[in-house]
């Protein structure tokens, strides 16, 4: 059976807008009815990445601000596929990543969490996927860390993950979680999410078959840009 060309989007997986336990929601929330505004020519046909714009080490957050050594942490390798609707790889897209150290703290001059700066990590990256929209890049297991949410709440450790359209402004944006980790569950934000399966799309599982003997370990993250299955995105709520 060939598969259908257009996907209706499953609204009730999306988070409302407005969730007083995620506390800065309320703020950021709109009260009014929304604007739809018409994309302006630059905007969806550029600029767009190409190979000559990627450094050989933008996908090595290990190597691509080291200084004096490795940064501190476990080593893993984050790896997956970036696909449409129908399965297909969608080829040549730049995903860009950004992430805390091992401690959980960002290398941000804002970030007061008391965590140390590792002075061998940037925590930020990037690649092109790709001509089966196949990507890749190494890094350290990100910390989790504290928030002024409520009393005590913590991050679970996560990876912000960025794709781009054809054009700068076709941005999509979300977040990568690990398989196993008890804060998920304990998550404000997370939480939002009204759909179990939307939350599973969300966490990245362990893939021993692709982990390195006596190196790291590797985790798959999959990311589906439209249709039934597709990966929440935090920057388009009402669906991609």
């Amino acid at each position: 059976m060939k598969p259908a060309e257009f996907h209706q989007r499953d609204r009730l997986a999306q988070p409302p807008a407005l969730t007083p336990d995620y506390k800065t929601s309320v703020a950021r929330s709109p009260r009014l009815a929304l604007l739809s505004l018409q994309g302006s020519m630059s905007e969806i046909t550029g600029p767009t990445f190409g190979h000559s714009d990627i450094d050989p080490v933008d996908n090595d957050l290990i190597r691509n601000y080291a200084r004096t050594g490795d940064p501190v942490g476990e080593r893993i390798i984050v790896h997956g596929r970036v696909l449409d609707e129908n399965g297909r790889g969608v080829p040549q897209t730049l995903v860009e990543v950004w992430q805390a150290n091992a401690g959980g703290r960002y290398r941000h001059k804002k970030d007061s969490y008391l965590a140390p700066v590792d002075p061998n990590f940037g925590g930020c990256g990037r690649m092109l996927t790709d001509d089966q929209g196949y990507y890749h890049f190494r890094t350290i297991k990100p910390g989790a860390y504290p928030w002024r949410n409520w009393v005590n709440n913590w991050r679970p450790a996560h990876i912000h993950v960025s794709v781009f359209g054809t054009a700068f402004a076709q941005r999509l944006i979300t977040q990568m979680y690990f398989e196993g980790d008890p804060l998920i569950a304990k998550c404000p934000i997370v939480n939002t999410i009204p759909d179990p399966r939307a939350i599973d799309q969300l966490i990245a599982p362990l893939d021993m078959n692709a982990a390195i003997p006596l190196d790291c370990l590797a985790y798959k993250f999959d990311i589906i840009l439209r249709g039934r299955r597709s990966t929440l995105f935090e920057n388009r709520l009402e669906g991609n």
